[in-house]
């Protein structure tokens, strides 16, 4: 697609993301604009002229922040550059000037990995780690199905001793991570040790697999039965792990669900659509306006997977998919919104790859909830604010086995409310689908 000559709309293979990744519209292929080509072929202009021509397509304020872009381009391509990394580094203080940090540029690496996080697949051999915080010890906490670690016989609780005979002790989480991936076919020796028996190593071939991003469980509140499903973020296959949590947790005989939506930064916008369409059966879910003007709203199909109550936690990283989604629910009375205010994200951007391989972000709408409310910098209010102090926050999130569980106050909450909700339903004149309303409050640490 060449975008120097075509306005690009919202599409399914968009892209919304949160509070540190942009909120995202489409992927495209890396595009050369055609003026770049000849006179500025395999020099750094020819980035930096593909860059400008993308922004000035699409950018969605056609005034660029009062910035003449014209006479940016001739400044950005009025001088010499003796490095490709210098290009870079001028090409982001250009971009600086639109005061929009959605707007921004990828290096190569980046832009790899953005585009890994939103396709949900990695190279790997199927493992999550943690480090206990008193012993320092690196264990398996969770070990994908079908995956290289799981055929070896690697089971959760196993302790990671060395990678490629390198200690565990001085890498970090991360680090390690990193040391699992590779590329696909290649080969990587792990050393584990179980419930402090001699070591034992074994050697993985990495395969490409699926990031798991939704975790569900069957959870018990007072006398009834709650689906708890987490999803962390909005990947290409978000989706149809929500779908399936949703059919298990439905073949269980839950009586109602709860969402968890806290720290989840976004993702893919047409992922935000398809899960609001599991939950909502009809109404709006979102509405988009474009630079010119152009309005787009996107609405419930019917194709709803459930009506059982249901209750949404979020936090202040739950982020653009997320306050998609959330809005949608609370907007036509779907949800219960139970935690702190989200991030407040209401902007949409795509993604664009160049053709040296590195990227870039441009923000191409404004995003509004059924109800036309315009969450920037203001996020969701919480029908039922639920606020955890920092320590909270931190022994939560560090150690997310506590997630959904009766250490959890916002989750326990979140639970409470929806058995409200389920006794409610019980009654005569009940509407199926919805929530009743839930008294406001406000729980401090």
């Amino acid at each position: 697609m060449n975008l120097s000559v075509r306005t690009l709309r919202l599409s399914p293979a968009s892209l919304v993301g949160g509070a540190i990744a942009s909120s995202l519209l489409a992927i495209t292929a890396p595009a050369l604009a055609t003026s770049a080509q000849t006179p500025f072929q395999d020099s750094p202009k020819a980035v930096l002229d593909e860059a400008w021509q993308i922004v000035d397509q699409h950018y969605v304020d056609g005034d660029f922040n009062q910035v003449d872009w014209q006479a940016v381009r001739q400044s950005l391509l009025g001088r010499e550059y003796t490095s490709q990394e210098e290009a870079y580094s001028v090409l982001r203080s250009t971009l600086r000037r639109l005061n929009d940090p959605y707007t921004r540029f990828l290096s190569p690496r980046e832009y790899a990995e953005l585009t890994e996080q939103t396709a949900g697949e990695v190279s790997g051999v199927g493992l999550r780690l943690r480090r206990d915080t008193q012993t320092s010890k690196v264990f398996i906490t969770d070990v994908a199905e079908g995956s290289p670690a799981q055929q070896a016989g690697l089971q959760p609780g196993d302790q990671l001793l060395l990678v490629d005979s390198q200690t565990t002790d001085r890498i970090t989480i991360e680090g390690i991570s990193q040391r699992l991936r590779g590329e696909e076919g290649s080969q990587v020796t792990l050393t584990v040790s179980r419930n402090g028996t001699a070591p034992r190593t074994v050697i993985l071939t990495r395969t490409l697999l699926e990031i798991p991003t939704v975790e569900y469980a069957l959870k018990q509140q007072g006398n009834s039965r709650i689906g708890y499903i987490r999803l962390a973020e909005f990947n290409a296959h978000a989706a149809e792990q929500m779908e399936r949590a949703i059919t298990r947790l439905t073949e269980e005989n839950v009586e109602g669900f709860v969402l968890d939506l806290r720290g989840n930064p976004g993702g893919l916008y047409q992922a935000s659509i398809t899960i609001s369409r599991m939950w909502l059966q009809r109404g709006d879910i979102v509405q988009t306006i474009d630079r010119e003007g152009h309005s787009d709203s996107i609405r419930a199909n019917g194709t709803a997977l459930t009506q059982l109550p249901l209750t949404v936690l979020v936090d202040g990283r739950s982020a653009s998919s997320s306050e998609i989604l959330t809005g949608a629910l609370r907007d036509n009375g779907r949800a219960t919104v139970v935690g702190s205010t989200t991030f407040g994200k209401a902007l949409v951007q795509s993604l664009h790859g160049l053709s040296d391989g590195s990227g870039m972000t441009v923000t191409v709408a404004h995003y509004y909830t059924p109800n036309g409310t315009d969450l920037s910098r203001k996020g969701i209010v919480p029908d039922i604010q639920v606020e955890l102090s920092d320590r909270q926050r931190q022994e939560l999130f560090n150690n997310p086995v506590l997630l959904g569980t009766d250490a959890d106050i916002q989750y326990l909450q979140a639970a409470q409310a929806l058995e409200q909700t389920i006794l409610s339903r019980s009654q005569p004149g009940a509407v199926p689908g919805l929530n009743a309303p839930s008294q406001l409050g406000r729980i401090e640490p």
